[in-house]
């Protein structure tokens, strides 16, 4: 066989037909239910504590800030009623020392300090007349509720939710360590270091990014329809969408929730679908997926996330191409001669080059190598040479490449798909209405840039059968931009209408 073909027959191990498709939609569907009625199921099936979305016509100030790593962002958004809204944002680094502090209290008033320079410097009037007010509550004045604002808190820490504005925090990660924390509300931290500086700030909702993200949509989308999920395909992958009450068994029997508004009848759920089939009932394998999960840091964890999301799908490529390169009998990139190559020089992998390195071919050359179109296949030839120390690659290893990176990401945006399809299903809107748009929001790397991303998972979504090509034309894919930021701040408008502050906040 020549080289492409080889190459051809590894791509081959990254189908997922039809019947699989499917397959794998009904028990992701079933996952779905189980997640609902008792915790501990493979898909946690999160309640969000959040009862509306947004359709664009809100007006208001509203604030958020986003602890979700090694930065601190505070924003402040103004939605203008017409499906518009303006941002103004600061961002700064959390000090060192800060993120293994002894203390809470050391961390979340510096954070309550960021927000008081923040108002200070955007909102001077809103801060200086709340200040005067509150020199003048002797007087019986008090506080009018427009002057507080309500914030939304992004906070990308594992934390049991509870509450709209209730989070006990389970585990630090990335690189923060403050064991007082654990186990504690972290509203209530910051809420209290925000009350010891007097802002005329309330934290009104504990927000997740991926629910900030169907927020965020909603407010944005066309129409007055909301949206039904949101859905993030970038370094990660998860998804939160709008479930009936009724359906959320566990919710209705535990004892440890706060009090929630139940007049719409719907709450959104984050589904962590990361977690999808951690057992792989339905979820393909290849070798390539195998290797790469005995390599992880969390072995048998995150099996759907594994095969979609962009922290991973460089790692399987590197090691299908590695298969190629291994095997005696296929010369990838490995010319014996210059003759036998179309520029002349005799190819060579650096033993510095990430392909001989876990985790060390990036995800955005998968990118590069499907999209290429360029004589000869240039563009990657020339990241193969420039990012991975391949020098003199062939047409002929650049066609291999391109073959298997395709078949890869071909791959993850069928297993998009599956998600997507199974949330529509479950919501009974296409049957509900034969005209009506089915609205989604997704954001993150793989489905903006990865050329194609989205005209394959509308190619999947028509093989099913409950969808249909007529079912597919319905479902309305947008991007929903900083569901952090914007998501967060209509989080705390409908946490503030459910829950509006008290005179003396």
């Amino acid at each position: 066989m020549t080289l492409v073909e080889e190459a051809q027959k590894v791509a081959r191990e990254f189908d997922y037909p039809a019947s699989e498709l499917q397959r794998a939609i009904k028990r992701f569907r079933e996952q779905m239910h189980d997640g609902l009625q008792r915790p501990g199921s493979t898909m946690s099936q999160i309640p969000t504590f959040v009862t509306a979305v947004p359709n664009g016509t809100e007006k208001g100030l509203y604030m958020a800030v986003d602890l979700g790593g090694t930065n601190f962002r505070v924003c402040s958004i103004q939605l203008h009623g017409n499906s518009t809204f303006s941002l103004t944002q600061s961002k700064v680094a959390i000090p060192r020392e800060l993120m293994v502090a002894k203390t809470s209290k050391e961390l979340f008033s510096f954070l309550a300090k960021q927000i008081e320079a923040f108002l200070k410097q955007h909102h001077e009037e809103h801060y200086e007349g709340h200040i005067r007010r509150r020199k003048t509550m002797s007087k019986g004045e008090g506080f009018r509720e427009e002057e507080i604002f309500n914030l939304g808190f992004t906070f990308s820490f594992p934390v049991q939710q509870n509450g709209i504005n209730r989070g006990t925090l389970l585990r630090w990660t990335k690189g923060f360590d403050i064991a007082d924390t654990i186990g504690k509300d972290v509203c209530a931290l910051l809420q209290e270091e925000i009350d010891a500086l007097h802002l005329p700030v309330r934290v009104a909702a504990l927000v997740n990014d991926t629910v900030g993200t169907l927020m965020a949509r909603s407010y944005t989308s066309p129409g007055k329809t909301g949206t039904l999920l949101g859905a993030i395909f970038g370094t990660g992958t998860n998804g939160a969408y709008v479930e009936k009450l009724s359906k959320i068994r566990k919710l209705t029997e535990s004892n440890d929730v706060a009090n929630y508004d139940t007049s719409t009848g719907e709450m959104i759920i984050n589904t962590e679908w990361g977690s999808f089939d951690n057992e792989q009932s339905v979820l393909p394998t290849t070798p390539y997926d195998a290797g790469l999960d005995a390599a992880s840091v969390n072995p048998g964890i995150q099996m759907f996330e594994k095969r979609v999301s962009g922290m991973f799908l460089g790692e399987i490529l590197r090691r299908a191409i590695l298969s190629l390169i291994h095997n005696p009998s296929v010369p990838l990139f490995s010319d014996e001669n210059s003759s036998l190559n179309d520029v002349h020089s005799t190819t060579n992998i650096a033993d510095s080059s990430g392909l001989w390195r876990t985790w060390g071919l990036d995800t955005s050359f998968l990118s590069i190598a499907h999209g290429d179109e360029s004589a000869g296949l240039r563009i990657t030839r020339q990241a193969l040479d420039k990012e991975y120390g391949i020098t003199a690659a062939s047409e002929e290893d650049a066609e291999a490449v391109k073959a298997i990176a395709s078949a890869v990401g071909r791959r993850a945006a069928r297993l998009s798909a599956v998600a997507i399809g199974a949330v529509v299903l479950n919501s009974e809107k296409l049957s509900e209405s034969e005209t009506e748009p089915v609205d989604v929001g997704v954001d993150g790397s793989l489905v903006e840039f990865y050329p194609g991303f989205e005209e394959y998972i509308r190619e999947a979504l028509r093989e099913v059968p409950e969808i249909g090509e007529k079912g597919e034309k319905r479902i309305r894919i947008g991007i929903a931009k900083d569901g952090s930021g914007v998501g967060a701040a209509l989080i705390a408008l409908v946490a503030g209408k459910v829950n509006p502050p008290s005179e003396n906040d």
